[in-house]
């Protein structure tokens, strides 16, 4: 039995998340309802390398049954994909396949492939019908829904990119049972972050059920699923392209987290890892900072070593990190923004001069050793 959540985002077409055990059969015939498609569309299942073998059969064979004529692009798994390298390619795959702008791109991976072939879709012929197919936890909980599409550049993470809502999304948590336990811990982190922003009750519930979490149980992981996607959904709905204020906030943890990604090398951590340090660092910050108190940093650091998601034992010099969080996209005017918890469920977002954010990040290495 499959749970369908409708995302409703003013002046966007509303479309359905669909989460459950067993779906990928029938998402031919979603997508084909979600696009007003009557046989003979062209759809390109863009994967990985690591998910094609195990999946890419099963989604062709959906769509084949609804009459979609299938072609399918496969590229290397790993962050490296998100560049303007890989993504030009694509854009020549989809020319050579004579692809038109009824055509329909079906993203069947993680969250770099949600990303890269989002933002394919989004500029082949100024944008094409698209569809995510989430094979991972983090994906499922929070990249797949929302409509952010990008690639990565040197200088840092997504820093190109476009909002691309898609016309639905097929979250099958039997794809889940392939994901390697440092993936699954990722997808954890962002589960984290989005209770800690949503309220007392979703926090409550992920800490009375982290260990049921981290060990998969199947109930568990739906009712997460739900969850993270009805949050995202309604701060999405607010501020579909993060132009209020309101959607910053599923930033909490990322600009340290980013840094971390872009200065240790990306593929060293995971997206998680450096969410949940920065969720640490964004914690103790705002304990000086907006009010918040040591007992909501104690409860948020337990609750991330109960998802398996321990401090990092990495660091940097601060001006190093300092610079690396001025390139990132969420940067206004030179000046660092962090999202600061005061409560569970209370935030702000906080431009912080550079003086205060080296002392912070000085006080944070040292305590790395």
């Amino acid at each position: 039995m499959a749970t369908k959540i409708v995302v409703n985002i003013p002046g966007e077409q509303e479309y359905g998340v669909r989460i459950g055990s067993g779906i990928v059969p029938g998402l031919g015939k979603q997508v084909a309802r979600a696009c007003g498609v009557e046989g003979a569309g062209r759809a390109l299942v863009i994967t990985d390398s690591n998910v094609a073998p195990l999946y890419r059969d099963a989604v062709r064979a959906s769509l084949a049954q609804a009459e979609f004529r299938v072609s399918d692009i496969v590229v290397p798994a790993g962050e490296e994909s998100k560049s303007i390298e890989v993504l030009g390619e694509i854009w020549e795959a989809m020319a050579q396949l004579k692809l038109e702008r009824d055509c329909v791109v079906v993203a069947l991976g993680g969250g770099v492939i949600g990303d890269l072939a989002g933002f394919a879709g989004a500029t082949y012929m100024r944008g094409v019908t698209v569809v995510q197919a989430p094979t991972t936890l983090l994906a499922m909980v929070d990249s797949s829904v929302g409509g952010k599409t990008a690639i990565n550049l040197e200088a840092g993470k997504n820093l190109v990119g476009a909002f691309k809502q898609p016309v639905h999304v097929c979250a099958d948590t039997d794809t889940l049972a392939t994901l390697p336990e440092r993936e699954w811990r990722c997808g954890c982190a962002e589960i984290a972050k989005s209770s800690v922003i949503d309220s007392d009750e979703f926090f409550f519930w992920l800490c009375d059920h982290a260990q049921e979490l981290a060990a998969r149980d199947a109930e568990v992981v739906a009712e997460a699923i739900a969850r993270c996607v009805v949050f995202k959904a309604d701060v999405v709905a607010a501020d579909k392209t993060e132009s209020k204020g309101v959607r910053e906030c599923l930033n909490y943890g990322h600009t340290l987290g980013h840094a971390i990604e872009t200065l240790a090398g990306f593929g060293t951590f995971t997206h998680g890892e450096g969410v949940a340090e920065g969720m640490r660092f964004a914690a103790r910050m705002a304990c000086e900072l907006v009010g918040a108190s040591p007992d909501f940093v104690e409860a948020q650091g337990q609750l991330l070593d109960a998802l398996g998601l321990p401090e990092l034992a990495w660091s940097a010099s601060p001006q190093s990190i300092l610079d690396a969080m001025k390139c990132d996209k969420k940067a206004r005017k030179g000046q660092v923004r962090f999202v600061l918890p005061r409560d569970v469920g209370d935030w702000e977002l906080v431009e912080l001069d550079d003086a205060t954010v080296l002392a912070h990040l000085q006080k944070w290495v040292e305590e790395k050793g």
